[in-house]
């Protein structure tokens, strides 16, 4: 897996813009993706540091419309937490 893969794209919702405070990002990755992998793709595309990373498995919702069913896919985020001092530029004008 390519390291541009392995990030999808960021979670920006209330909950983590204020974990980005204290350091903390989230990014909706493949399910394929372990930690090691994570921490790479973060270090070598954004230029920083990694301290930590978790990994959270989600579950996709069953959703109805009327009689048909159907499901969301499931799909795993990643907190990175990165070293005092280091931040995602990206990130600065959310």
């Amino acid at each position: 897996m390519e390291l541009r893969d392995v990030l999808i794209r960021p979670i920006i919702t209330e909950k983590t813009t204020l974990l980005m405070e204290e350091g903390k990002y989230t990014f909706r990755v493949p399910l394929t993706a372990n930690k090691v992998q994570i921490r790479q793709a973060v270090e070598k595309i954004f230029n920083v540091q990694v301290e930590k990373v978790a990994t959270i498995r989600v579950l996709g919702k069953v959703k109805r419309m009327g009689r048909t069913q159907g499901k969301r896919s499931d799909y795993k985020k990643a907190i990175v937490t990165l070293k005092a001092g280091e931040s995602i530029e990206f990130f600065e004008g959310v």
